[in-house]
């Protein structure tokens, strides 16, 4: 794995700062975990465990890389006391384990996310779900999102939604000066568990919709809200006021940009950018992009707020909504210091994690449990682990 680690490393990842990358061979399954540690300055770092298929071992160590930053961004920016990490399963096939062979997995997973000591506290990602957070949670106490009958937070799904409405109110005003979404026209791109959420979301505000997914079958969401319905191929050129991405990332690049028919992007898909010079290019177009780790963060504010810091709904509904002042900041920065969100966001979380570790009040020492983590296998974990730090 130590080859794949450096091709990872040179794989678009511009002065790497993580605390740890783990690569573990589960002992059961056999396959390739991959936990990346980016920081724990504010609090023990909180992020998704992704199931997917990659072409090689360094394209998911480097996923991995990304989206642990990410997360670092988004807790910090959601005023969480967590840091980023994520974990990816590199699967060896599209094909997804089931049955005995996913369980053994998803102990795998628990047993490399426990060999960190509440460094990390895992949730759902793509690939894997809240009864997935129950099975690895047989293996470890530091996981998020169980089903609300396992006494977890539940599904995120809904959660990432409503902060991601609040978000596209910041955006509309942002762009056309007032925060109403009634009239405007979103092209959502995804209608998976988020995506179908935001829709609807946005049927309820009188907003006119345009859809896809690449799943067909999706399509009777598009009939139920009565939304137009596009090609998967042709929905990012499709004329509208806000795009919305919903589903997986990377979507914009410099060869879809300029193809690009809306006055603003919003949505809740993570790693929206392939890279940070896209922003720039968005920019010079004078299309407005709305960074989505500000966007996304709904469900991880809800998730951690029932299960590690006990909040209200109350509360957490203000923080959910609070995401919409947040983007508001970042604009303005943007606009004040004549840069891209993209880098607004960037210097305000990383302002916010410095200040984080330089905060006497702040004890890394005392990792955060889910109230709802339930008892522990006595076996030890058995996967033998790689570690490389300060990479």
């Amino acid at each position: 794995m130590t080859v794949a680690l450096e091709q990872a490393l040179s794989l678009n990842i511009p002065n790497p700062s993580h605390e740890l990358v783990q690569v573990v061979r589960g002992s059961r399954s056999g396959l390739a975990i991959n936990v990346a540690i980016h920081s724990t300055a504010l609090g023990p770092a909180a992020g998704g465990c992704r199931i997917a298929h990659y072409a090689d071992p360094a394209a998911a160590i480097a996923d991995a890389l990304r989206l642990a930053a990410a997360m670092t961004e988004k807790n910090a920016l959601a005023g969480l006391e967590h840091g980023g990490a994520k974990a990816v399963v590199a699967l060896p096939t599209a094909a997804r384990p089931a049955g005995e062979e996913r369980t053994a997995l998803l102990h795998d997973l628990g047993d490399a996310i426990e060999s960190l000591g509440g460094r990390y506290i895992a949730g759902p990602d793509v690939g894997s779900s809240p009864v997935d957070m129950s099975v690895i949670g047989s293996r470890t106490t530091h996981v998020c999102c169980r089903p609300v009958e396992d006494g977890g937070s539940g599904d995120s799904s809904l959660h990432t939604a409503r902060g991601t409405l609040a978000a596209l109110g910041a955006v509309a005003d942002e762009a056309f000066g007032s925060p109403e979404l009634a009239g405007r026209t979103f092209g959502v791109i995804g209608l998976g568990a988020v995506g179908a959420h935001v829709a609807r979301l946005l049927d309820r505000a009188g907003a006119r919709l345009v859809v896809t997914d690449v799943k067909a079958a999706r399509r009777s969401l598009a009939e139920e809200l009565g939304a137009t319905w596009v090609d998967p191929d042709d929905a990012l050129t499709a004329e509208v006021d806000i795009l919305v991405p919903a589903a997986l990332g990377g979507l914009l690049t410099a060869g879809t940009v300029p193809l690009l028919r809306c006055a603003a992007i919003a949505g809740p898909a993570n790693n929206q950018l392939d890279e940070t010079a896209t922003a720039r290019l968005l920019a010079a177009r004078g299309i407005l992009w709305a960074p989505d780790v500000v966007v996304s963060s709904g469900g991880v504010i809800h998730a951690t707020g029932v299960e590690l810091r006990q909040e209200s709904e109350e509360r957490l509904t203000e923080r959910i909504q609070g995401i919409a002042a947040t983007l508001r900041q970042v604009f303005h920065t943007a606009r004040t210091h004549r840069t891209t969100p993209a880098i607004a966001a960037r210097q305000l979380a990383e302002q916010r994690v410095r200040h984080g570790r330089s905060s006497p009040t702040r004890s890394a020492a005392l990792p955060l449990t889910s109230r709802a983590a339930g008892p522990m296998e006595s076996e030890p974990p058995t996967s033998h682990a790689t570690t490389k730090r300060g990479c």
